[in-house]
């Protein structure tokens, strides 16, 4: 009964973000820079390689794109597409700071439909330029990747064409970045194209995503840490609240070891445990704790008096410093293991894949928002 319930929980939550709601930005400290990125991926029978790497490199990719300095506020999003007469056309799956849901969604895909060649690109564009809650702040990084093998339908007129797009797009501070899996030629046109008028930049990769996940000999420990960390969380907020979040807490616990390595070193470096967290939010101020009502807290907080919470609370953030101190220590043994292998791996003729290419333009397009990546 209580796994059943656990399994509602977690489905509860990730489909109640499936439709195109508003979510608000995180707090934001002074001069802290924000990163917002939406991946709109082709999710057609043919696609299937490449949300196999995608699902298998979103924790690589939220990790590295934190490490900018300044350090970031990252925000996701996922739009994934197909055509008209398959399951779904478009899902938008808004920007958010809670990448365990991002991960969540994005574990759901699955790779079907399709077949006819050119899929509905210019509705899933349309969707990623116009319903998700981009920041109005121009300081603020946004882009998009858009990620397929076929064109767009432009014989379909309920919705823009592919150029206009772009230009309201690049318009509203948005830029493009086409990955073209494959080699169809006229998608190639296309591709290059929409990043040339969103100012973004146009890759091509192997049909399969050619992303290379390297097990490790670290990431057993880091998944322990991962489960360690996880559970010094204080969830707060409403009661729905907390119930999804602890759901969601519950499942970031037992994810793969490569991903929860992943996923411990992103906590370490993001500074946070998970969304709706009392613990990070006092530390980062964006609560005060002796002002929070007494039935946003979890039970256990309830019954302490406020100079009780107060100790409690520090009490938790200092194991909490300890785990993380232990996360850095191993994650850069990780790191440098997985190096090497990239690096014996392009000896042998390797190319770079889907992740690398993320990483490789939202560097020259950090650098315009000041914003440094090594």
């Amino acid at each position: 009964m209580r796994h059943a319930l656990l399994l509602a929980l977690i489905a509860a939550g990730f489909a109640h973000a499936a439709e195109p709601v508003a979510v608000q930005p995180a707090p934001q400290t002074a001069g802290q820079p924000r990163v917002e990125v939406a991946f709109v991926l082709d999710t057609t029978g043919s696609m299937g390689g490449l949300i196999a790497a995608a699902k298998a490199k979103i924790w690589y990719i939220a990790n590295q794109i934190v490490l900018g300095k300044p350090k970031p506020i990252v925000r996701m999003a996922l739009v994934p597409y197909r055509d008209k007469g398959d399951a779904y056309v478009t899902k938008v799956f808004g920007l958010t700071d809670n990448i365990d849901e991002v991960y969540g969604h994005l574990m759901k895909f699955k790779a079907a439909g399709g077949g006819d060649g050119p899929e509905n690109v210019n509705q899933a564009l349309h969707d990623a330029v116009n319903k998700l809650a981009w920041s109005s702040d121009r300081k603020t990084l946004k882009i998009i990747y858009l990620v397929g093998d076929y064109p767009p339908h432009n014989e379909y007129k309920d919705v823009p064409t592919y150029d206009k797009l772009a230009k309201s797009a690049i318009e509203k501070g948005i830029y493009v970045n086409t990955i073209l899996c494959g080699n169809n030629a006229e998608a190639r046109r296309i591709w290059l194209d929409i990043a040339r008028r969103a100012e973004g930049s146009f890759f091509a990769i192997a049909q399969d995503g050619g992303a290379k996940e390297i097990p490790t000999p670290f990431d057993g420990e880091l998944a322990r840490l991962n489960r360690d960390l996880l559970g010094t969380a204080v969830v707060y907020g409403r009661g729905e609240v907390r119930a999804r979040q602890r759901a969601m807490n519950i499942a970031a616990g037992r994810y793969a070891a490569p991903a929860a390595a992943s996923r411990a070193k992103y906590a370490a470096d993001a500074g946070t445990v998970a969304s709706n967290d009392l613990v990070d939010d006092v530390r980062k101020r964006n609560v005060k704790l002796e002002k929070l009502d007494k039935d946003m807290l979890p039970e256990k907080l309830r019954k302490m008096t406020p100079a009780e919470r107060k100790a409690h609370v520090a009490e938790v953030q200092k194991k909490r410093d300890e785990i993380n101190k232990k996360i850095q220590a191993i994650a850069a043994k990780r790191a440098d293991y997985i190096k090497k292998e990239l690096a014996k791996a392009a000896k042998a003729g390797r190319k770079a894949g889907f992740d690398e290419k993320v990483m490789a333009s939202l560097k020259v397009q950090a650098a315009k928002k000041d914003i440094t990546y090594k």
